[in-house]
């Protein structure tokens, strides 16, 4: 089968075998998502080597259950080992001895098959076109905001970021009914937002909203977004980290400790919640579609995803 792998900071679609099933779940991959997570592990991010890609479509090809085959379906990265209290609770995200689709330890999502355990994979709503149902990955990450951080409808938040997930973030945040700022550099992306409802705002204006806001979610994939943040907290508010970059961040720790600020990581959030929304039709996807090429077309798309000004590039196998 094809794969889009990165192999010592190079990228390339190679013929590979396809994945045995291992008591795990084949699915035929129909439509995958490039996101900033690839993008940086392919300037060295975490270390992995192999097939990238975590945001997928596909359908069910081989299972123990076998009334699930032919079954669309999307499904959660984080492969855990079924043993550990977090596995026995439900909750694999943060199994010490989990693997994570196209991340770290297992191959991902921009192939013509990939493997997954059965208990990791959820049926797509009739309603939700393959389109739509892609970006089911990202935005359970924009909702896992609301795991780490209580948000009120009386808050003040602000999102700093316009890129794909900053634009996630910003609806999500926005459907709790607090006040929502979303700070970005590109007029058409930041126009997405304000069809929503959503205040939107160039850098340098907002940087004149100091100690303003409740919560600030920082999503703009570049360390500067940090200092810019704390720039914009009140005292003893609360800072969301959403970033993954093959960067270093400088740390203005007595800033933080002066002003009593939290800080907190969110990684991955629940699927189910962003099936919810998107069967609903709560937030707007559809804009956020660029471009969809081939997979034998993976290198070039990949190039043209980490351009300036575009949003998500859809890879669909041949």
């Amino acid at each position: 089968m094809l794969a889009l792998r990165v192999d010592k900071k190079r990228v390339a679609v190679r013929d590979i075998e396809k994945p045995r099933a291992d008591n795990e779940a084949i699915v035929r991959v129909t439509l995958s998502g490039i996101c900033n997570t690839d993008l940086e592990i392919a300037r060295g991010y975490a270390g992995f080597q192999g097939t990238i890609g975590h945001e997928f479509v596909g359908v069910i090809e081989n299972s123990v259950d076998r009334s699930l085959l032919g079954q669309r379906v999307v499904g959660e990265i984080n492969a855990g080992c079924g043993k550990c209290d977090l596995c026995k609770a439900g909750d694999p995200r943060h199994c010490p001895n989990r693997t994570v689709l196209g991340i770290v330890g297992r191959d991902g999502a921009h192939a013509e098959f990939l493997r997954l355990p059965v208990e990791n994979l959820l049926r797509i709503p009739k309603t939700i076109s393959d389109e739509h149902a892609v970006f089911t990955e990202p935005l359970a990450a924009a909702c896992g905001i609301l795991e780490r951080a209580a948000i009120k409808r009386t808050d003040r938040v602000a999102v700093l970021g316009d890129g794909k997930l900053g634009l996630l973030c910003a609806q999500v945040v926005a459907l709790t009914g607090a006040q929502t700022l979303l700070v970005g550099r590109h007029a058409p992306k930041l126009r997405i937002a304000e069809r929503r409802g959503i205040e939107t705002m160039k850098p340098k204006e907002a940087a004149k909203r100091k100690r303003e806001f409740d919560v600030v979610v920082e999503a703009s994939g570049a360390a500067p977004g940090f200092a810019m943040s704390l720039d914009l907290l009140r005292p003893r508010g609360k800072l969301v980290l959403k970033s993954t970059f093959n960067d270093k961040t400088e740390i203005d720790a007595a800033r933080i400790v002066v002003d009593e600020i939290s800080i907190v990581g969110s990684r991955c959030g629940r699927f189910k919640l962003a099936l919810d929304l998107l069967k609903k039709g709560a937030v707007d996807v559809e804009s956020l579609i660029s471009e969809e090429f081939s997979l034998t077309n993976g290198v070039e798309a990949m190039q043209r995803a980490s351009e300036r000004g575009v949003l998500k590039v859809l890879l669909r196998p041949d």
